[in-house]
């Protein structure tokens, strides 16, 4: 029978022997050696991204608190699942060996839940709600690292990247929404005997649960559903229909949901392809998505869908509008289409973008400016750095990646000028 690669033991392991070897090629591996072949490879890739972003005596650092904390929680989507949580994993965190924890997509802790004293035992390496637990910032770990692979997997002891941890085990599994996008992941902490197969599976099974659950929450069947946020191809869902489109499709899809009122061939043509355009083409184009959202959805003279679908970045948008920035920061999973170059792509991804940057500038949160500067997309932000390091000033990292982007940047533009 094939090993699990998820599960943390495999069968005739010895727990105790196994913390030690894991222990001896964490220490070697810190020092510049290679782990040995016996590690799990979900283990030794994630010791290898943890190494560029902290040192292995690092805490997870504290984000959200208080109010702040509970405003943001109590609007996520996970809020909706956590009665379903408690009841199927909420046993094990009153028998005072387990902790249940939940986090969202960026690996923020909402709800970690057990025991008084096991609670106080795990406060100490700030595993507590508001704190952020994703690789970059916590190292490996099951919640952290099961956002990273998107799989359920468990992580065991010693296999921890920060040694405060490594008194640990931990399982987790990741848990989506109905269109596919990382909502967030649901964990379970404990002792050495939780690295078995029956909690892997237990934990699985809930997520499961609750993404089923979040599907018969989502908008009605035939109302279609739009999602184009941090993803090339955009995913659409009306009754039936599931479908990835391919990026022409994906373009062609997002411009229509901008436009309720219809746009002409040449309109669309324009948007795909500016001056360029060969009517010829943006009619087979759109011939072809007819056929693969179905006819009914899609009307032609002017092209328009028949009913307008629920978009994720038009709820971000509304979400800036009514001044829930921090709910809009999490719902942000990247920019619209970002490998699109159309036109009317590349003005609405600005668009989108800057009304959130600058929302989240407005707030003068540095916890909120942290979350964006801490993602791909925010890392090279001067603007947010600058804001960033005005708000810390006792923070010398962020004042001298300030200062570096600020020498780079005008470099690119002496190196531009004629």
């Amino acid at each position: 029978m094939p090993v699990n690669p998820w599960l943390a033991l495999t069968p005739g392991d010895d727990p105790a022997e196994r913390i030690r070897q894991v222990g001896r090629a964490h220490e070697r591996f810190l020092s510049g050696a290679v782990p040995p072949e016996r590690m799990r490879t979900v283990v030794a890739e994630s010791w290898a991204r943890s190494a560029k972003s902290i040192g292995a005596d690092s805490t997870a650092p504290i984000d959200l608190c208080d109010d702040e904390l509970e405003a943001y929680r109590s609007a996520h989507p996970l809020a909706r699942v956590m009665p379903l949580f408690r009841d199927l994993l909420g046993g094990l965190a009153d028998d005072g060996d387990h902790i249940l924890a939940v986090c969202d997509a960026n690996g923020r802790m909402l709800w970690v839940e057990g025991h008084a004293g096991t609670l106080r035992g795990v406060a100490s390496m700030n595993f507590v709600p508001g704190a952020r637990w994703d690789e970059a910032h916590a190292g490996t770990n099951a919640p952290g690292t099961a956002l990273a692979v998107d799989h359920a997997l468990q992580i065991f002891a010693t296999e921890h990247f920060s040694r405060s941890v490594q008194r640990w085990t931990c399982t987790a599994a990741p848990i989506h929404d109905p269109v596919g996008r990382l909502l967030g992941a649901i964990d379970v902490t404990g002792g050495d005997h939780l690295a078995n197969p029956h909690s892997l599976a237990l934990v699985r099974a809930t997520a499961l649960a609750a993404e089923t659950y979040l599907r018969g929450l989502e908008p009605p069947r035939d109302q279609p559903a739009v999602a184009a946020l941090g993803r090339d191809e955009a995913s659409f869902a009306s009754g039936d229909i599931r479908a990835n489109l391919k990026r022409r499709h994906s373009e062609l899809l997002v411009l229509l949901t901008m436009h309720p009122e219809g746009r002409t061939g040449d309109q669309l043509g324009f948007d795909l392809y500016g001056d360029d355009v060969n009517p010829v083409t943006v009619r087979a184009e759109l011939s072809r998505l007819r056929r693969l959202l179905s006819p009914e959805l899609l009307d032609s003279r002017p092209y328009r869908l028949r009913t307008q679908p629920t978009t994720d970045f038009g709820t971000l948008t509304s979400l800036v509008k009514s001044g829930q920035i921090a709910e809009a920061l999490a719902a942000y999973t990247g920019p619209l289409l970002p490998g699109s170059d159309a036109p009317g792509i590349v003005r609405l991804r600005r668009m989108i973008d800057d009304r959130l940057r600058a929302a989240i500038l407005g707030t003068g949160d540095r916890r909120l400016l942290q979350t964006w500067l801490n993602s791909p997309w925010g890392a090279d932000d001067l603007e947010m750095w600058q804001a960033y390091a005005r708000l810390t000033p006792t923070d010398l990292v962020a004042a001298r990646r300030a200062a570096e982007l600020g020498r780079e940047y005008a470099c690119n533009v002496r190196a531009t000028l004629p």
